[in-house]
């Protein structure tokens, strides 16, 4: 469980990060755009799995929709619970320290909601149906390519050692260039959920509500993504 933390915080510290220089008045990268947060993104990912690797979860979920679709697919729902929970810490955790690094940046921004935009997801249309069917795509292709990258069909033996990581990150990148423009691509409950209460508590001048009427959609649509992968997987016995 510690693992799961200090990799979901790793995480959301280089992802909420990105988004900070690039929304944030006065950052040097201000304006640096989408491909520098997709980019971001998924740098955040390898780095957050190495961490968690290294810290004692050798499965580096760092996603509670990633839980839940191994857990479909092995019927071993024991870790979800635990899991979910750490990756939320982890999660709330970094977000507050990418606030801490950005303490300059706040006051100078007026726009409340690229204060919003730097810790959690919101839609480009707000069409709810869409944007939770969006959810779900999008992280049931993140949970079906990392079980298929880690499928004995693959390599009998899994990746080489340290190459997974990469090719997780690699994958997010794709999601984030091919499905993101969307909703921001939360796939990822507690990514969304933990900062969106970190910006609720946080002293942020001029911030905006929390917008928790769009919350329940990065938390539902990526377990319903995650779980059909998972059951996808299972059939198709990865």
């Amino acid at each position: 469980m510690f693992g799961e933390f200090a990799g979901t915080a790793i995480l959301v510290l280089l992802g909420d990060g990105v988004v900070a220089g690039v929304l944030l008045k006065g950052s040097k990268a201000e304006g640096a755009g989408w491909l520098a947060i997709t980019a971001g993104w998924a740098f955040a990912v390898v780095a957050g799995v190495f961490t968690a690797i290294a810290c004692g979860s050798a499965n580096a979920h760092l996603n509670p929709a990633v839980t839940l679709g191994a857990a479909v697919m092995t019927g071993d729902f024991s870790k979800v619970v635990g899991y979910s929970l750490a990756q939320l810490a982890g999660a709330f955790v970094g977000a507050i320290a990418v606030w801490i690094h950005f303490s300059p940046h706040w006051s100078r921004t007026t726009d409340p909601n690229l204060k919003l935009g730097v810790f959690c997801t919101s839609p480009a249309v707000r069409q709810p149906a869409a944007n939770l069917v969006s959810e779900v795509i999008g992280t049931f292709v993140l949970v079906l390519v990392v079980g298929a990258i880690f499928s004995e069909r693959v390599a009998a033996t899994g990746p080489a050692a340290g190459i997974g990581p990469y090719l997780v990150g690699s994958l997010v990148w794709g999601i984030g260039l091919s499905l993101g423009g969307t909703t921001g691509y939360a796939i990822n409950p507690a990514r969304d959920l933990g900062p969106r209460i970190a910006h609720a508590v946080l002293p942020i001048r001029g911030k905006r509500d929390s917008d928790w009427a769009y919350a329940p959609i990065p938390i539902i649509g990526p377990l319903v993504g995650g779980a059909l992968a998972g059951l996808l997987a299972r059939w198709a016995e990865f």
